[in-house]
C-alpha cells in the first residue's frame, strides 16, 4: 500500500484554487482544497446539489452565507446543507488555507 499526504504536492503558486480529488464512489467525494487568499469570485454563490462537510486544517476563512458569515479557524468543522447558498469571502493571506471537502448526497 502506498500513502499519500494531505500536505504534499502543493504548488508554491496558485493563480486559482486547488481542487484534488482523494475518493470518490457512489454519492461520496473527498477533495482537497487550497487557498491562496482565493475568493469566490463577487456576485456568485455556491448551491451545490450535494451536502458538503469540509474541516479546517490550515489557515483561515470566512463562509459568507446569505444571512450570516461563519469565521473559520484551523480544526473548524463545517456541515453544508445541499442547496445552501454560500460563497468564501475571505482566505488567510499569510499561508496557504487547506480544507478537507466530504460531499455526499
Amino acid at each position: 500500500m502506498k500513502t499519500n499526504n494531505i500536505f504534499q504536492n502543493i504548488p508554491t503558486n496558485l493563480d486559482e484554487e486547488l481542487f484534488t480529488t482523494i475518493l470518490e464512489k457512489d454519492g461520496l467525494k473527498f477533495q482537497r482544497i487550497v487557498s491562496d487568499a482565493h475568493t469566490t469570485p463577487e456576485g456568485k454563490w455556491y448551491d451545490q446539489v450535494d451536502n458538503e462537510w469540509f474541516i479546517l486544517l490550515q489557515g483561515a476563512a470566512i463562509i459568507s452565507f446569505e444571512e450570516e458569515e461563519v469565521k473559520l479557524k484551523v480544526g473548524d468543522h463545517l456541515n453544508i446543507p445541499a442547496r445552501k447558498r454560500h460563497r468564501v469571502s475571505w482566505t488567510s493571506e499569510d499561508e496557504k488555507t487547506i480544507w478537507l471537502a466530504i460531499h455526499y448526497s
